[in-house]
C-alpha cells in the first residue's frame, strides 16, 4: 500500500531542493517533484496536476510553460486523446543541460586565463591564473564524469 503522507514529503522534499538550488518557484518546485515522484511511469494530466496541487489552472499552466522552455519537464499525446502528458525529462536530458552549462564556463574560463596570461603585473594576478587553470581542470573532470553518467542513463532508459 502507498503511504500518502510519505509521498507528500517527498514531493514537499524535492519542492524545497529545486527552490533552493535551482531557483525555481515553489509551484515548478512541486510540479516538477510531483512528476519525479507520481508522474514517472504514463505521465500526469493537466487537469490532475491542478487537483494535486491543489493550484489555479493559470498558475500551473505558467508554471507548466516554464518547466518545459527549461527542459525538466516534457509531453507526449496519445491518437484520438487531445490531452497532454506530462513527465519529468530523462535523466540523461536534464544532464545534457549541466554540459551546456559547463561549455559555458569552459568558454568564460578560456578567455579569463587568456587575459589573465597577458596581463600578469603582481603575484596575486598570478595566483589568480593558477586558480583559473586549476578551474579548468576541474571543470573537464567533472565534464568526463557527466558525460560518462549520461551514456549510462541513456542505455538504461533506452533499455526499459
Amino acid at each position: 500500500m502507498i503511504n500518502q503522507e510519505e509521498k507528500k514529503e517527498l514531493i514537499e522534499m524535492f519542492g524545497v531542493h529545486f527552490e533552493k538550488h535551482y531557483n525555481m518557484s515553489p509551484l515548478s518546485s512541486r510540479i516538477l517533484g510531483l512528476l519525479i515522484v507520481d508522474g514517472c511511469k504514463a505521465g500526469m494530466t493537466f487537469e490532475e496536476l491542478v487537483t494535486k496541487l491543489e493550484a489555479s489552472k493559470s498558475s500551473v499552466s505558467t508554471n507548466l510553460n516554464l518547466l518545459l522552455k527549461i527542459g525538466r519537464i516534457e509531453y507526449y499525446t496519445l491518437p484520438g486523446d487531445r490531452k497532454k502528458y506530462f513527465k519529468a525529462a530523462p535523466l540523461s536530458q536534464r544532464f545534457n543541460n549541466y554540459l551546456s552549462l559547463l561549455e559555458d564556463e569552459k568558454l568564460i574560463t578560456d578567455r579569463l586565463m587568456a587575459y589573465r596570461k597577458n596581463h600578469i603585473s603582481c603575484t596575486a594576478e598570478a595566483r589568480n591564473l593558477k586558480h583559473s587553470i586549476a578551474y579548468k581542470e576541474h571543470i573537464l573532470k567533472v565534464e568526463a564524469l557527466l558525460m560518462d553518467t549520461i551514456e549510462k542513463f541513456k542505455e538504461i532508459e533506452n533499455n526499459n
